[in-house]
Parts: C-alpha cells; structure tokens; sequence
C-alpha cells in the first residue's frame, strides 16, 4: 500500500458528501486494471457521485499511470489520493462489507443483490464498505470473488452483457448516492406562486380589455373562448412578479389603444 493519512481522506469525503460523518462511504476497489484512460474514466464516475476513495490492485500499467489524468477530466482528487495494494485481500482488510461485481456468480455460492439493494445495504451498515470491480476483459476471478460477502449484478440484456469498467462503476456509484442529496438546487431562487386572487385580477382584467375589443366573436363561443383563455393563463404557477408585469403589458396595451382612438 502506498503511504497515505486517512485523516485528509475523511476530510476531503465530508467536503464532498455532507453525510459523510454519518454514513461511511464504500471504497471502490479496481482489482488488475489494464487501462489508465479506464482507471481515470473510473475516477470521474466516482467523483460525480460524491466518492473520492479509489484502491487499486496490481493495474498492469503500474501506477501512477499517465493516461489516467486526461481521462479524469478534472477528478484529479480521486487520482491522487488513490491507493495502491499488491493484492486483493490487503485492499479490503479494513472494510467489514465486500461486495464483489460480477455478471456470472462463477460457481461461488453467496447472496446477489442489485445495485441498488447493496446502495441500500451500505447506507446501513455501519462499518466500511468496499466494492470490488475486475479488470476489464475477463471480471473478476473465482478467488475474488470469494473473498466477498456479497455479488452485485445489474440486470441487463441477457443477449448483450458487455458493461465496460467506468459503466460498472458509474452504476453502483449512482445508486450509492441517491441517499447522500448530491442533486444541486437552482442557481436562480424560484418564487411560489401568486395567490389565486392576483390571477383571477389578471384574467377579469383581460377578460374586459378583450370585450371591449370585440374579440369574443361568434357570441356562442364566449363561454368557450373564455374558458379557454383561463385554462391557459391558469397552467403555469404564476409568480406575483409575473401577474404584475402581464398586468403591466396589458394596461400598456390598453393605453396605447385608447390614444390611438383618441388621436
């Protein structure tokens, strides 16, 4: 294992996970990893869904690898705090959960679970987690596998199984955080809605300047043009600003045509 504090590691999760000193993360453990753009394309999965703790098992490019940072596009974090161990069970002797990846169970009997039941079996454990994926072209082997408690599978076609390694990842990790409210809110505040006496203000008034207008026209179609014309004004949550600026077009409306009619 590389050198490393676990303290900064802690750290830098609670910085991107808010829940971080409640729910211990799972560690992402990439067992024989051929690629760097594959271990950097990992790295990016994690980081976009709040996991910054990457463990790497003998990668056959050795370690650091150049590649790996382009790939990351911009989750150099994950890079650079990323552990590097010579064998599978030295990468995991801390974590209390393993779940092992795997699309075929390879003769190991032991419980499968999706992606997203494992994400719900990790927010309640209370100890580590750690989730084992394989190396690219052939997965995870037997003797893998068996150092897992558990296997994830996702379903998928069973005429096409063919994830690459940041997919595999990428799937596991969004599960993950969906309990961890990573989603953003707006950037621009959103006001409620006005209350419905400021809209029903609005549409008599409209109401009214279309009268006058002779824009209800055949006098059949009144009642059903109306309803109409509220429908419409009355389907989206006007804010107050909103019914005051229509108000404001309308009366603006109203004055440009009586000029026009007084000139």
């Amino acid at each position: 294992m590389t050198p490393g504090s676990s303290a900064p590691d802690a750290a830098m999760q609670a910085a991107v996970d808010p829940a971080a000193d409640r729910v211990a993360p799972p560690v992402i453990v990439l067992v024989r990893p051929q690629l760097g753009e594959n271990i950097g394309k990992a790295a990016r999965a994690m980081l976009n869904f709040g996991l910054t703790e990457m463990r790497l098992v003998t990668p056959r490019d050795g370690w650091p690898n150049p590649m790996a940072g382009p790939a990351a596009s911009g989750a150099d974090i994950v890079l650079e705090r990323a552990q590097l161990y010579d064998s599978v069970a030295a990468a995991v002797a801390d974590c209390a959960h393993v779940y092992a990846t795997t699309v075929r169970k390879r003769g190991v009997t032991k419980p499968v679970m999706t992606p997203e039941a494992a994400a719900q079996a990790i927010h309640t454990a209370t100890d580590r987690s750690a989730i084992l994926f394989g190396p690219e072209r052939s997965g995870l082997e037997t003797e893998d596998v068996a150092l897992a408690r558990t296997i994830i599978t996702v379903p998928i076609n069973p005429e096409f199984g063919s994830l690459n390694l940041a997919q595999a990842v990428i799937l596991v990790a969004y599960e993950w955080s969906k309990g961890q409210g990573l989603a953003q809110p707006s950037l621009t505040p959103i006001d409620p809605p006005a209350p419905h006496g400021e809209l029903e203000g609005m549409i008599a008034q409209l109401d009214d300047m279309l009268e006058r207008a002779n824009f209800f026209f055949p006098p059949d179609r009144v009642v059903t043009s109306k309803r109409t014309l509220r429908t419409l004004l009355t389907k989206p949550g006007w804010s107050s600003q909103e019914v005051r600026t229509m108000r404001g077009v309308l009366s603006a409306l109203n004055g440009a045509k009586e000029r026009r009619t007084g000139g």
